[in-house]
């Protein structure tokens, strides 16, 4: 017989240090009216100047006396020339044509109190997203310490030879080690290696001990490459959780609307390494590291080194899709429109995922993207900030997300009545990449799947009786 009993919510929060530096060079514009800023450009509705004057300065610098100095409450804008533009495409991998992306740098502040000028933040990164489908955000010195710790264990674990590599698998959770070639994208094998970092949990948590699909120990190799992953971790769920809050203030929806489904967050990161092009094991597509496809969750927070190979497209109203009702995996991979995103020191990139389109009724789309492969190998980080894998997502009501967009979300009435599971969501999307991964077969073979349907399972905070 099983039963339901509430789980106990631990903070999520962490103080994050507020001072940054990084190698680009950066021109500005303002949140306010023509005049006040260099490029003039408008404040958010409901927003006055004041209010706007709260967002702190993004101050990016290699040395303070040589760089020319933003003035305060910018978000710093790249400039538009064509030499640097060219600087910029530089970097994209050989055989790829795309328009190079000169994003703009935005600063999250050390916390989010619901001041106007977090409000006016909020409605400006949710521009951002809608006509750039991504954005930059500044690391502090606390976050450029952990991910260049993070980045040196991961090269450590990737050069670890493959009989090592491969011992690192669990047959519960799809945490731990990828090899090129394992996973999937449309049909077509990826040449990105990876170790993927879920929810570390004891094969005596009550959760694992019932079976529950996903649920598992994180099979590290050693204590060198948890520890510094485990602090990059940390930091990057506040920053998450933060965004997250922002989000919330930049849809006019009541503070707690998204937030509320990520108590207990099923939050994980994919630490990747994908070969030089001319190292690859041939499983897959020439010059391909990963395939054309949208991510599952809410969004995905990103750190590259200085070798590039991340595309993506900007929102379009004629590309629609949903890919919780149709795979979106391919999705116009050959087509012309791709934007190259070229590495910038100091940053994060921020793309949005499948569930952050549906819950706001595609007023903010999932970002299609795909990775090709260089002329060196290349390391990155994409931390997944998610939803409790218990929680079942219904659309929002109210703010921007009233009224849907578009009818690609709702064309499923019964999905948008009925809500979505995002343990099985996700659940099938890691089944339908990792088709021949062990954790797939023991999924399987013990018929795991059925158990996504009981109600513990599907109620957040919840835990089975054993």
């Amino acid at each position: 017989m099983t039963s339901i009993m509430a789980r106990p919510v631990l903070p999520l929060g962490r103080r994050i240090m507020g001072s940054r530096s990084s190698r680009a060079m950066l021109n500005t514009a303002s949140y306010g009216p023509p005049g006040f800023g260099s490029a003039g450009m408008t404040i958010p509705p409901g927003f006055n100047a004041k209010a706007a004057q709260q967002l702190r300065a993004v101050v990016p610098r290699v040395n303070p006396e040589k760089t020319p100095q933003p003035q305060p409450h910018q978000q710093q804008q790249p400039p538009r020339d064509n030499a640097h533009n060219s600087a910029l495409g530089k970097t994209m991998p050989p055989g790829y044509k795309a328009q190079v992306a000169q994003l703009g740098v935005f600063e999250i502040p050390e916390q989010v109190t619901g001041s106007a000028g977090d409000k006016a933040l909020g409605k400006a990164l949710v521009k951002s997203w809608r006509q750039e489908g991504i954005i930059q955000i500044a690391m502090s010195d606390q976050h450029r310490r952990l991910m260049e710790s993070a980045m040196a264990a991961s090269r450590r674990f990737f050069a670890k030879p493959p009989a090592e590599k491969a011992a690192c698998v669990d047959s519960q959770s799809y945490a731990g080690y990828i090899a090129s070639g394992e996973e999937v994208t449309d049909g077509i094998a990826d040449y990105s290696e990876i170790f993927t970092i879920t929810k570390d949990l004891d094969l005596a948590e009550p959760r694992v001990r019932a079976r529950w699909p996903c649920h598992g120990p994180c099979p590290w190799p050693d204590v060198d490459m948890k520890t510094p992953m485990v602090a990059y971790n940390d930091v990057l769920g506040a920053e998450g959780e933060k965004l997250l809050r922002l989000v919330e203030y930049g849809l006019d929806v009541a503070p707690g609307e998204l937030t509320r489904y990520t108590r207990d967050g099923w939050h994980h990161t994919r630490v990747l390494r994908f070969p030089p092009r001319n190292g690859t094991n041939g499983r897959g597509k020439e010059g391909r590291g990963i395939g054309s496809h949208t991510d599952y969750g809410l969004f995905v927070i990103s750190a590259q080194d200085d070798v590039g190979g991340l595309f993506i497209r900007r929102p379009k109203d004629d590309e629609r899709f949903a890919n919780w009702e149709k795979s979106a995996a391919g999705l116009r991979e050959d087509d012309d429109g791709w934007v190259y995103v070229p590495p910038v020191d100091g940053v994060h990139t921020v793309i949005l995922g499948d569930m952050m389109q549906y819950l706001t009724r595609n007023y903010l789309i999932a970002t299609p993207h795909k990775v090709g492969l260089n002329t060196r190998e290349r390391f990155a980080f994409a931390y997944f900030h998610e939803p409790s894998f218990q929680a079942v997502l219904k659309p929002l009501d109210t703010g921007c997300c009233s009224v849907p967009t578009s009818e690609s979300s709702s064309s499923d009435k019964k999905v948008v009545d009925e809500g979505i599971h995002y343990g099985t969501h996700f659940t099938r999307m890691f089944m339908r990449n990792y088709p021949d991964r062990v954790t797939t077969k023991r999924l399987l073979a013990e018929d795991r799947l059925r158990l996504l349907e009981r109600p513990e399972l599907r109620t957040m905070g919840a835990v089975p009786a054993l």
